[in-house]
């Protein structure tokens, strides 16, 4: 409700995919719950339009964001909802997040229609992933897997296994958990077998810099935790100076008061594969002295050696 009891009317910004469709029904269902007008504006990204190269070779930072931020910048809608792990980790100038909600299950799963785990896959098996990491920790486990790129969305992806392209599929289990599509995960893989990508599983609600009145709107959307571990993350992927295709996991949750924090940084080919373990207060300080420690430790030559190979794309300064 706005000060003189009216209610507001907001507009939402949405990528046009079913699972962008499902996260700002969603936020705008709970806006409409607290006497809201919400109305929910589809805009086209570029990685929307670039469909037929793997992900990490377009390696255009803000390539599912841009868009929208310019609709957000010119007042076109007031506020976006992106899949936190879309976000680049330094917003650009003009733009904040509002609100990181409650986290839905930030792992990765295994689908399959034939097998029931990655172990069970017979040996050069075809597994379709769009992600570096995936691929990385993949090949770290099982050298022996045909990896493919796999583009789309959630529906194409899933259509793609079902109709024998691939033995198995790894996606993002919140987004299958979200659009109920949960009958061909077979496996929820581990954290440890499998770190996901910093900021999975949680949305985040970027708005103008300085909006404070639509920033006081959206302040009940925020989930502490949520914000403390994903800030962890996300400081780790900055300091390691990554974009969200480059072959980098950073899995961070409260644990008796503590946040703990996985990290890795992996060869794509999957040869080489770091990992950090750490426990901390400051979620910041935590990813960042993680990401110190990885690029110490080697780091710094794998994602050299990424960049060099045209894999991913640095992100601008």
């Amino acid at each position: 409700m706005t000060s003189n009891g009216n209610p507001t009317k907001l507009r939402i910004g949405s990528r046009g995919s079913q699972l962008a469709l499902w996260q700002a029904n969603h936020i705008s269902a709970l806006l409409r719950a607290r006497g809201h007008e919400v109305e929910i504006e589809i805009i086209h990204t570029t990685g929307d339009k670039i469909t037929d190269v793997a992900l990490a070779k377009v390696g255009t930072k803000g390539m599912f964001t841009k868009e929208i931020e310019e609709a957000l910048a010119a007042g076109k809608v007031d506020l976006a909802v992106h899949s936190l792990k879309d976000l680049p980790t330094e917003l650009p100038k003009g733009f904040e997040i509002a609100a990181i909600t409650e986290r839905q299950d930030p792992r990765d799963a295994f689908c399959s229609r034939l097998y029931s785990r990655i172990e069970d896959l017979p040996k050069g098996a075809r597994v379709g992933t769009s992600s570096l990491r995936r691929q990385a920790q993949l090949k770290a486990i099982r050298p022996d897997l045909d990896i493919h790129p796999l583009r789309g969305n959630v529906d194409t992806r899933l259509r793609k296994l079902e109709q024998g392209d691939y033995d198995a599929v790894i996606l993002a289990a919140a987004g299958l958990k979200r659009l109920g599509k949960t009958e061909l995960i077979k496996q929820i893989i581990p954290a440890e077998i499998m770190c996901p990508a910093a900021g999975q599983g949680a949305l985040g609600i970027e708005i103008r810099e300085g909006d404070a009145k639509t920033r006081e709107l959206l302040s009940f959307l925020n989930d502490s935790n949520a914000r403390a571990a994903t800030t962890c993350e996300r400081a780790l992927l900055n300091s390691l100076g990554g974009g969200c295709q480059v072959p980098i996991g950073a899995f961070a949750e409260m644990k008796n008061g503590t946040l703990h924090l996985e990290s890795i940084v992996a060869d794509p080919d999957g040869s080489k594969l770091l990992r950090d373990s750490r426990d901390g207060d400051d979620p910041e300080k935590l990813g960042n002295e993680a990401g110190a420690s990885l690029l110490k430790r080697g780091g710094d030559a794998i994602l050299e050696a990424v960049y060099g190979r045209g894999l991913a794309v640095p992100p601008q300064p």
